[in-house]
């Protein structure tokens, strides 16, 4: 399958990427920098260059494609308007093609707010985080779109690689002898490692009913508290505000209290996650 990657070099996007390559897909990927460039054709992939600022400058160049699997944020302030202006250019493009993709957008657990101890599944409404609101009509768009057979995965909070949402405490750790959680140490967070998310897209790439949602979160639930003293043997407790006037009004999703089931996902694409010990993973990835 001929797949076009969007995010390839992000703490998502980097292992789906790896994933993909290792099952034979033949697999092309945005590349904003010489960098990126040189990471997408070190994983087998080709590099198309551009950036989803500005679609139409790259469009041209992609080939008609399989598959897309949109995994691309900044977290600026121009998320909304960046992310409708390459829905607009990409599906435009995409409608012109002799066979019709399957397109994977993806969304996230702060869509769903704060569950605290009410298990969200795919049925749960929505209540986004204010500062992602925004994504609740642009996936809703890809699933109605008739130019592609849509996808959504919701990933849980992802750690493994580079870090992913445990970068900043191990950056704290490192930094500060003392890691920074937002709200209360009993926060709980759905967690998932990249490479179980990875193995999750390629299942929904090749398995999915069009139309379809998953949640990729392996643990349904995790004290944050724990993870952070698993770093560190200090914690300083800090509120939402203060995290939001360090690194965005994004960031507030930081202290959401959330239950997530990944069972959909187990159940019919038969997602086996392996990393079930988020506290091991933090002594490796301290290694």
């Amino acid at each position: 399958m001929r797949v076009f990657l969007l995010g390839a070099t992000g703490s998502i996007g980097s292992a789906v990427l790896r994933e993909l390559t290792g099952r034979g897909h033949e697999i092309l990927a945005l590349a904003r920098s010489d960098a990126s460039a040189k990471k997408i054709v070190h994983n087998r992939a080709v590099a198309i260059r551009g950036n989803i600022e500005a679609p139409e400058h790259w469009v041209a160049a992609l080939p008609d494609v399989d598959a897309i699997v949109h995994m691309a944020c900044d977290f600026g302030g121009s998320m909304e308007s960046t992310d409708n202006h390459l829905l607009d250019v990409l599906l435009r493009r995409l409608s012109s093609q002799v066979t019709k993709p399957r397109f994977i957008y993806t969304g996230g657990c702060w869509l769903f707010g704060d569950t605290g101890d009410t298990v969200a599944t795919e049925e749960t409404p929505f209540s986004p985080l204010p500062a992602f609101a925004w994504m609740v009509p642009h996936l809703q768009r890809v699933l109605a779109s008739a130019e592609v057979d849509g996808l959504v995965i919701h990933p849980a909070m992802v750690y493994g690689g580079d870090g992913g949402v445990f970068r900043r405490f191990a950056h704290d750790a490192r930094e500060r002898q003392v890691v920074r959680v937002v709200g209360s140490e009993s926060v709980q967070w759905p967690l998932v490692h990249c490479d179980d998310l990875a193995d999750l897209y390629a299942l929904v790439l090749d398995h999915a009913p069009r139309r379809s949602s998953y949640l990729g979160a392996a643990i349904d639930a995790f004290p944050v508290g724990r993870i952070a003293r698993a770093f560190a043997h200090d914690v300083e407790i800090v509120s939402t505000d203060e995290i939001a006037r360090d690194l965005g009004e994004w960031a507030r999703g930081y202290a959401c209290n959330q239950r997530l089931s990944g069972a959909r996902a187990r159940r019919d694409l038969g997602w086996a996650p392996k990393h079930q010990d988020p506290e091991r993973d933090v002594l490796e990835f301290r290694a």
